[in-house]
């Protein structure tokens, strides 16, 4: 086994050698004070490219244009040198991106499920109402295909941010919608229980009439429970229209 050979003592190296780390070591010093490290900003997200422009970047393929985005978008939270924060972007761009790819691709769930699921979860309640409210503005285009957004929205608004008005608002939108499409029941049941829970029983009673006179609700269990949880005798019996006593 080889031996290692022993360090040169520092009197035995050349001063020229000495002279010259010596002057590496000062400039390195002046460069960095003359120069400090500065932290990667994050670049600002700007607007979205237009419908054009994408489509001919991706060959007039609209739906190769809409994942285009999609890429190009959640690229920017992950920035050379960082990651961002959902809670620093300008929530108000990210929603025309969101309504960019939308537009490109109507039947792509990506940007509701983003905008309720992704940069909708965050702890500022401004930045979860921009979100909430591009869902609601974007529900009515196809209310069969999107309604899960907006009754996510709506559980978000009652639950998360605590504003019953809000909720029932979305609610209200769902059920106006609800008819000829594939919303289970629960979803037309929203406004009604709803109401309940805030002491607008006779609001809840006039929802619920309205609801039988146009065939919503048309099945004597569900009519009694919305009955009972509207008159707070939830577990009680209650008789439906049409029903013997």
């Amino acid at each position: 086994m080889a031996r290692s050979e022993p360090q040169r003592p520092w009197s035995r190296v050349p001063l020229a050698a000495v002279g010259i780390l010596a002057g590496a070591l000062t400039l390195h010093v002046l460069l960095h004070r003359a120069h400090p490290f500065v932290s990667p900003a994050a670049a600002d997200l700007g607007p979205p490219p237009s419908a054009g422009l994408v489509q001919a970047a991706s060959l007039g393929d609209p739906l190769a244009a809409a994942k285009l985005l999609n890429l190009v978008l959640q690229a920017h939270d992950n920035q050379p040198g960082l990651s961002v924060p959902f809670a620093s972007l300008d929530y108000a761009m990210v929603t025309r991106w969101l309504g960019r790819i939308l537009d490109l691709d109507p039947a792509g769930a990506y940007p509701l499920l983003a905008a309720s699921r992704l940069y909708g979860e965050i702890p500022d309640a401004a930045r979860v109402r921009v979100m909430l409210e591009f869902v609601h503005d974007r529900f009515t285009e196809n209310p069969s295909v999107r309604w899960p957004y907006l009754a996510h929205a709506a559980h978000v608004a009652r639950h998360r941010l605590s504003d019953p008005l809000l909720a029932r608002r979305y609610a209200a939108t769902l059920r106006r919608h609800a008819a000829g499409t594939t919303m289970p029941a629960w979803v037309r049941q929203m406004e009604v229980l709803l109401l309940a829970d805030m002491d607008e029983a006779a609001a809840a009673r006039v929802l619920l009439g309205a609801l039988l006179d146009s065939g919503q609700v048309n099945d004597p269990a569900e009519y009694r429970f919305l009955l009972s949880r509207i008159d707070g005798s939830f577990g009680r019996s209650t008789t439906a229209p049409g029903e013997a006593k």
